[in-house]
Order: structure tokens, then C-alpha cells, then sequence
């Protein structure tokens, strides 16, 4: 249907908690396939309503090279097991932090038919799920990440200076 801008850091909707889909219709099937359209390919992982401007728990992710849509997800189990790995964002252009995640989960979903759906997901598609999720409830890596990171990362996407740091003493906390 359309490639959409992607929003980036300092757009205020990145930080909004998106609202369940209450139904689906052809207003929401041209939302998944704007979605689809707008995954930068290669590139994206996965990429969630929010990051195109629509508060909806709705979001997409590369699996093995198709698209597919998650409407409603909800984590249902994750493994105490945790790994700290490097990773990027779409609306976060250029920083690259490390981010704890839960090592294996299960998501549950609705897709685009309706149907409740169910998957197991470990490492690196585990890591996607929780990263879109993330976003889902208007949180980005910078939230997950430890405090030298997220400064580095704020002067990196800021031209070297955020909104919350202090140059002269190295940075506030957040």
C-alpha cells in the first residue's frame, strides 16, 4: 500500500503505550501491509505500528524471509535466562547498545484471520519479539540499556548533546 517514514528518536509517539485492536477490518489490513511495505528490507527485523505513527498493538517481523503480523501480542511464559547482546533499532538510527533479554519465550497473538496463535521463540527471534514489545508499551533499547550506553547513544543521535546532560560533568541520570 505505501512505505511510510519510519518515526525516530524525539518523536513523541515512540513513547506512547499502543491500544489493543478491538477488530479486524480493512483499516487494519492496510495498517499490516503498510507495516510490511515500510520494513526496510534487508535491514528490518521487525518493525511495530508505533514506529509509523499508529498507536495499535500491532506489529511485523522477518521470519526466514516472509513477513508476518502480530496483532495484540502478549509474552505468556519467558526463561529466567537472560543474555546481554548488541543490538539496533530502526528509530534509533546509528547507536547500537547492549540490551539484556530473556533467552527463550512463548507469544501469543491474534493474526490477521482471527486466529489465536501461539509460537516458541529463542535467541534471536526472541530477541525481536521482545524488542518489538518493547516498543509496543513506548519503550526503546535506550530504555534498556545501562547508563554509559544511553549517554554515548544521546550525544551519537543528538550531535553530541541531550536534552538531560550535562557536557562538563559527563551526564545526568535519565
Amino acid at each position: 500500500m505505501a512505505i511510510l517514514p519510519i518515526r525516530t528518536f524525539g518523536d513523541p509517539v515512540l513513547k506512547e503505550r499502543c491500544v489493543e485492536v478491538e477488530r479486524i477490518d480493512s483499516d487494519l489490513e492496510r495498517l499490516v501491509q503498510d507495516l510490511k511495505d515500510s520494513l526496510p528490507r534487508p535491514g528490518g527485523a521487525g518493525l511495530s505500528a508505533n514506529q509509523i505513527g499508529v498507536i495499535k498493538r500491532v506489529f511485523v517481523y522477518d521470519h526466514e524471509g516472509e513477513i508476518e503480523a502480530c496483532i495484540n501480542p502478549r509474552i505468556v511464559w519467558a526463561s529466567e535466562e537472560t543474555v546481554e547482546e548488541s543490538e539496533g533499532c530502526l528509530s534509533l538510527p546509528g547507536p547500537i547498545l547492549p540490551v539484556s533479554r530473556h533467552l527463550s519465550l512463548d507469544l501469543e497473538y491474534i493474526d490477521l484471520a482471527g486466529e489465536l496463535r501461539r509460537v516458541h521463540a529463542e535467541g534471536w527471534l526472541a530477541r525481536v519479539f521482545q524488542h518489538e514489545m518493547d516498543h509496543l508499551d513506548g519503550k526503546l533499547i535506550l530504555d534498556r540499556t545501562d547508563r554509559d550506553s544511553r549517554v554515548e547513544a544521546l550525544r551519537m543521535l543528538d550531535g553530541e548533546w541531550a536534552p538531560g546532560i550535562d557536557k562538563a560533568r559527563g551526564g545526568d541520570e535519565m
